[in-house]
């Protein structure tokens, strides 16, 4: 050894503590003796630190000496593999043998090279964490791999290869599970394997025999050559017990029979299991083939809660084995470890799962970065899981390197407890455990948060009076549990209770499941005492049973409640304050995921948030799903209703705003809705081309929006007032697909599509309700108008009403220079010069005509839309007043909305400011209370003489401007 060489070593040996430098300094000793120590200086400065840490790393080079030197010659000891290199390496390593015994030696060989060379890799400091995992991971891949493909080639040479039905090759697959599947495998990890093929069938050779022997035979050799403890040691441990019926199932299956199996028997630990599984070897495509078919088992479409009290109960069995077997100091099994971790991303994964695409991922570093991006968890609880799950890992993995044995308890003896400190930073044993305490500590506060169970059960014996909850659980006389409900604030106590009985002895009930009744038996007095506290216990109690009713049998959502104190509150609050809100969740049960955050239950999203909602909805699912996108469409609509709805009844948001706010969801969707059908459309057809003045240019259509959409007042449930337009002129209208079409054609078959896509009922309801009667000619004109017609007819056949109607239009959906277009042509059909008398005439007798057919029809009350004095007088006044003034004030055209019209109309000097306040005022106030009717699913008729004063005001102004 050199003076540089000796100086470096004589440091780094200095910096050890006295308990392990004796033993470093006689492996030093001993390598010298039958090899020279690397000249790498990296390698010299790491080698006490190293070999301190891992006896196995020692031995190992004492063992093969010229390893060392090679790894250190070649400068492989400094850098991280890429995931080709392992499978090139096992190939080299086996090519050359020609026994079984050749190929179990060569991979052993292999794999203690590169075992040694991750170690020291790791505990040199020289890589991350994830580095190590995903380089040990590739390493088994390799290596099964590797040992798969030549004793397929051992067996196919006698027996043939085996073939399906039609003659086809049949590919095997190895699916990885648990930390191999996503590439987290730690550093003498088991592997857990499952075996599938693709097809039954027979081999093609002289001595012919059925394909699932064949593959039998192959499974069975490839876990011996990595499995079988040899005088080289071991490959990797083969777990095989996760197969379908465990050690009693067969060893391998098709994937028709294992995608029945898991469809049909799958249970909830093999979908927590099957989360991680990937293709590690064999035939990718056949593997992938049956992941794919297997997504809807493991994630769930809708929000899946019954899988959070699964894994509390998995949970809680290896929670019983730790104390039965004394595994406290279990850094993967006891409280605060590895497991806790990865089931707090794993309840996530399992619930949401098949809603959140990003999710769906192996990896839990992935998953639990995702969750603090999306605010599912806190940001700072993600820190301290990943910051526990990486210290945790990394003790692990050195744990299991100083021997090279599957070990995660703490060490005992004193010299073990100073290496694991060692190797994961501290000087001494007792600055280690301190931290890693804290860890295992804040790991388990998060996991509590997660997993802790709901209110704990009632014990009905620590009360001498019957509570509310004990409605439920308890047979009472009819006399007591009435009094039970008027002492609760109940004012119609046996109506009540009837209700009750009716639910509970009714068939949804009594067909319940064992584990749903349990549920629901959880469930029902904490619903019952969150009642108690509602305003109208009465009125909420009948909506509630009315919704449970409809999901009672669909017991995820009954978890979901049962889970979530704080969604229980937010759907007693918002039922109790409207019987719309109880009909609409009752309708999409898929909303009750929207109460479980108030800050976002509270909180509608504007324009552009809700796109980049919409997106990411989307985005979970592929462009040709069409049916899923339309369900993820009305999804979308139904729960930012909901937002409005909630924001509406908390009485934080003021009335315009709530009709800007269902604007936006609409235009947000109906943009998304014309995307959909132009791809469509494009996709049979081609893009629509035309040719104007010998340029040749794409034609373009929009969607314009008449009525409450044009005017930004939509209202819950209003329906979509549509016409559609474009641009095609020329020559050569027509598509420029296989299947080309002309224009006129494409655009009437997209304006259909659109319809269809907003107006298909399916599971999450209608999109929107369609109204395209104001097009040009009504329901006899085209569904598609081309600008050049529309003006036509505007100019030269549109009565006086659909000039009121434009008043109202705006263009909401399609390219912008269509749009502006739309803008000029408004603006100068609006601005026409007009006959002020015959207009006036015009509009009153619509409006009269309007009022026969629709208006109230008693005196003692006021009908707040039609009715004299209503919302339709001052919409038409409005109307009047723009259509005639516009030409000589064109700044009246550039808003829709009648509050800011009738500002417009005051500055130009129709009306003065006082009698447009009092306008404005009044339809503010009619507005709002037809809002309030609608969430209280009342009519829009109330007592003659509540609004009598605005009433008078209006009809007054009719009076002065219209008469």
């Amino acid at each position: 050894m050199s003076v540089a060489a000796r100086e470096l070593i004589d440091r780094a040996m200095s910096r050890l503590p006295d308990s392990l430098r004796s033993q470093v300094a006689e492996w030093i000793s001993d390598f010298q003796d039958v090899g020279e120590l690397p000249e790498s200086e990296m390698a010299l400065q790491s080698l006490p630190a190293v070999w301190a840490s891992s006896p196995f790393v020692a031995r190992a080079c004492l063992r093969a000496p010229e390893m060392l030197q090679s790894l250190s010659g070649d400068g492989e000891l400094e850098r991280a593999r890429e995931d080709g290199e392992f499978t090139l390496g096992v190939e080299q390593a086996i090519a050359e043998a020609d026994s079984e015994e050749a190929v179990n030696s060569a991979l052993r060989r292999f794999r203690r090279r590169e075992m040694v060379r991750i170690a020291w890799r790791d505990l040199a400091g020289w890589a991350a964490l994830e580095e190590t995992l995903r380089e040990l991971s590739a390493l088994a891949d390799a290596c099964i791999d590797g040992a798969l493909r030549w004793h397929r080639d051992k067996l196919q040479g006698r027996f043939g290869t085996p073939r399906d039905a039609e003659g086809h090759a049949v590919g095997f697959y190895v699916l990885g599970m648990g930390k191999l599947g996503g590439r987290e495998l730690n550093y003498s990890s088991d592997i857990d394997l499952i075996f599938g093929f693709a097809a039954p069938g027979e081999t093609d050779g002289p001595r012919c025999i059925a394909n699932e022997q064949f593959f039998t035979r192959l499974g069975q050799k490839l876990i011996n050559t990595l499995n079988a403890r040899l005088v080289e040691g071991f490959v990797f441990r083969v777990d095989m017990r996760l197969r379908p019926y465990g050690d009693s199932g067969p060893l391998v299956m098709t994937t028709d029979q294992l995608e029945t199996y898991y469809e049909s028997q799958g249970r909830e630990w093999e979908r927590y299991a099957m989360i991680k599984a990937r293709v590690v070897a064999g035939d990718q495509a056949a593997g992938q083939a049956l992941l794919d078919a297997l997504r809807p088992f493991i994630y769930r479409r809708y929000l899946d809660f019954n899988a959070l009290a699964s894994l509390r109960d998995m949970k809680a069995m290896i929670e019983n084995e730790v104390e039965k077997r004394g595994l406290e100091d279990n850094i993967k099994l006891g409280a605060g470890g590895i497991r806790e971790v990865e089931f707090v991303g794993q309840a996530f994964q399992l619930i949401r799962g098949g809603r959140e695409r990003g999710l769906q991922e192996r990896s839990i570093i992935r998953v639990l970065e995702y969750l603090g991006r999306q605010n599912a968890l806190p940001g700072y609880a993600v820190r301290e899981l990943l910051e526990g799950y990486e210290f945790l890992r990394r003790c692990e993995n050195r744990l299991q390197a100083m021997e090279d044995k599957q070990v995660h308890e703490l060490p005992e003896q004193p010299v073990d407890r100073q290496r694991l400190a060692l190797s994961m930073g501290f000087d001494r044993w007792d600055d280690f455990n301190p931290r890693l305490d804290d860890i295992r500590r804040r790991v388990h506060d998060h996991f509590d948060q997660v997993f802790a169970a709901p209110q704990a059960e009632r014990d009905s014996a620590a009360h001498a009076v019957p509570e509310i909850g004990d409605l439920w659980s308890e047979e009472l006389d009819a006399e007591v549990a009435s009094g039970v409900f008027e002492r609760n604030g109940f004012e119609r106590p046996e109506a009540s209770l009837r209700a009750l009985q009716t639910f509970r002895d009714g068939s949804h009930c009594r067909a319940l499941s064992s584990n749903g009744r349990a549920r629901l038996d959880r469930l029902m007095p904490l619903l019952l005492g969150a009642i108690a506290a509602a305003e109208h216990p009465d009125d909420t109690l009948a909506r509630l049973l009315d919704l449970l009713e409809g999901i009672v049998r669909r017991t995820t959502y009954i978890a979901l409640l049962v889970e979530n104190p704080m969604a229980l509150s937010q759907l007693v609050k918002l039922c109790s304050a409207s019987p719309w809100m109880a009909r609409h969740l009752a309708r999409y049960p898929v909303l009750l995921d929207e109460l479980l955050d108030p800050r976002t239950l509270y909180a509608p999203l504007r324009r552009q948030a809700l796109a980049d909602e919409l997106q990411h909805r989307l985005d979970a699912h592929p462009e040709n799903d069409m049916e899923q996108r339309m369900e993820v469409l009305r999804q979308f609509k139904q729960a930012n209703t909901l937002r409005v709805a909630a924001a509406d009844l908390s009485g934080v948001t003021p009335l315009m705003v709530v009709s800007d706010y269902l604007t936006d969801v609409a235009e947000v969707a109906l943009s998304e809705v014309l995307d959909m059908a132009w791809k469509y459309l494009e996709g049979r057809h081609g893009k629509p081309w035309c040719v104007v003045d010998g340029e040749r240019r794409e034609a373009r259509f929009g969607v314009i929006a008449y009525g409450k959409l044009g005017g930004l007042e939509l209202g819950y449930g209003s329906d979509l007032d549509l016409v559609f337009l474009h641009d095609s002129v020329g020559e050569q209208q027509s598509t420029d697909g296989n299947k080309a079409v002309d224009n006129n054609v494409f655009f009437a078959r997209l304006a259909q599509r659109i319809i269809h896509i907003l107006g298909a009922a399916m599971a999450g309801g209608v999109l929107y309700e369609v109204d395209t009667r104001l097009r040009p000619s009504g329901r006899a004109g085209l569904l598609a108008t081309g600008v050049d017609a529309y003006v036509d007819y505007q100019r030269n056949k549109a009565w006086t009403w659909e000039h009121q109607a434009l008043v109202r239009a705006r263009y909401v959906a399609g390219p912008e220079e269509l749009g502006e277009v739309f803008a000029t042509v408004r603006r100068d059909i609006l601005g026409m010069e007009r006959d002020l008398d015959a207009l006036r005439k015009d509009v009153r007798e619509m409006r009269h005509r309007m009022y026969q057919e629709k208006g109230q029809r008693s005196d003692d009350l006021f009908d707040l839309k039609q009715g004299r004095g209503g919302i339709a007088d001052i919409e038409f006044m409005v109307q009047y007043g723009v259509l005639a003034n516009a030409r000589k004030t064109p700044r009246l055209l550039r808003y829709t909305d009648n509050i800011r019209l009738l500002g417009e109309l005051a500055e130009a000097g129709w009306i003065n400011g006082t009698d447009a306040e009092r306008l404005a005022d009044a339809y503010r106030l009619y507005r709002g209370r037809v809002h309030r009717a609608t969430l209280q699913e009342r009519p829009t008729q109330v007592d003659g003489a509540e609004y009598a004063e605005q009433r008078d005001a209006v009809a007054g102004l009719w009076q002065q401007l219209m008469e």
